[in-house]
């Protein structure tokens, strides 16, 4: 193999292994503007918007041991992959769609599963890393902050007892 072709091979394997997901979408209508926005939409949500060949990529998806996605591989395609919130990325591409209607959302790979397009778009309508976080820690929370109230009744009823007979 040509040493060039393999030094891309293995950057983007690198990409795509160090990635928890891979979204592929057709950016064929796009123009140069239009696709530079996306990459900054992209990067506020940690996320990364790459164009390489689909042969590379198919390789570099091969090499890595996930789902063949050949089938989606046709065209100008580009391949987004990020660091951890594959719903922040799927969030900033489905917001891009709807304000341009381009690129068209192909396929994805998370966690090793393929994603078809309904599944991509159901990540999007996702709340952030933070706030389901937050929802967890609430909910976590609830029958602490229950049983507190439930300990310390007894006394505060006691208190307001004395309150009111002192009153």
């Amino acid at each position: 193999m040509n040493p060039d072709k393999k030094y891309i091979i293995d950057e983007l394997f690198e990409r795509v292994n160090e990635s928890p997901f891979v979204l592929v979408v057709d950016y064929a209508t796009m123009t140069v503007p239009e696709f530079d926005a996306l990459r900054v939409a992209l990067t506020e949500k940690g996320a990364e918007c790459h164009v390489a060949k689909n042969s590379y990529m198919r390789k570099a998806i091969e090499t890595a041991g996930l789902p063949d996605i050949s089938e989606h591989l046709l065209g100008q395609t580009a391949f987004v992959t990020g660091e951890s919130d594959v719903c922040g990325a799927a969030k900033a591409i489905k917001t891009f769609v709807k304000e341009h209607k381009k690129p068209e959302i192909k396929t994805g790979i998370l966690d090793g599963a393929v994603l078809d397009v309904a599944q991509i778009n159901a990540l999007a309508d996702l709340p952030s890393r933070e706030v389901l976080l937050g929802q967890l820690l609430g909910v976590i929370n609830a029958p602490a902050t229950k049983l507190l109230r439930t300990i310390n009744e007894p006394a505060a009823s006691l208190a307001r007892v004395l309150a009111a007979k002192n009153g």
